[in-house]
């Protein structure tokens, strides 16, 4: 049996205790195993990325839609993502493949935003699609970034798992999000 385990953005700001009372817990050897992580961002992540949900603070993407400087809120975004990521050294986060992860992805977003501003300032498609999928390029930033460093942690630890990074940011091809889901578990 596989279990599927949602952790949200709170929770996943504390995964010191995660590690020790959700993942591990009481369990040992292959009790370890068949489970699926579904994480949130960080705490306060999404609110920097997005917008603040419970006091409407405007994030990043409002500075995209307003065709200001996105580029150098997420170059202060991701210093926000090495601090947290310090937070989890004591718990085997592999801190300099952590930073070269977000790093990386935090540069391929500014280039797919930077597109899509380009596409938008043509003025030959649905602006409201181009910023559905700004907004959710941005979105997938928290997501993949506590789950890498999730894996990183535990496979530190000796648990084996494996990243699965639904964000769509190496597919060649088109395809849908349930196509993604199957081509990512095809092998695991």
């Amino acid at each position: 049996m596989i279990t599927v385990e949602k952790i949200g953005g709170t929770s996943m700001s504390k995964f010191d205790e995660v590690l020790r009372n959700i993942i591990i817990g009481n369990r040992k050897g292959d009790d370890l195993y068949n489970r699926i992580f579904v994480v949130s961002a960080y705490s306060g992540v999404t609110n920097w990325l997005l917008e603040h949900k419970k006091t409407g603070e405007p994030g990043i993407y409002d500075l995209f839609v307003r065709d200001q400087d996105y580029s150098a809120a997420l170059d202060a975004l991701l210093d926000k993502l090495l601090t947290i990521n310090q937070t989890f050294a004591s718990i085997k986060l592999d801190l300099s493949i952590a930073e070269k992860f977000i790093t990386r992805r935090i540069e391929q977003c500014k280039n797919y935003l930077t597109s899509l501003a380009e596409v938008l300032a043509s003025g030959y498609v649905d602006k409201q699609n181009i910023l559905l999928a700004a907004r959710e390029i941005l979105a997938s930033i928290g997501e993949a970034h506590s789950a890498f460093n999730s894996v990183n942690i535990l496979q530190n630890n000796g648990i084996r798992s494996t990243f699965v990074d639904l964000c769509g940011f190496h597919d060649a091809e088109f395809i849908t999000i349930d196509e993604r889901i199957m081509k990512a578990f095809a092998n695991i």
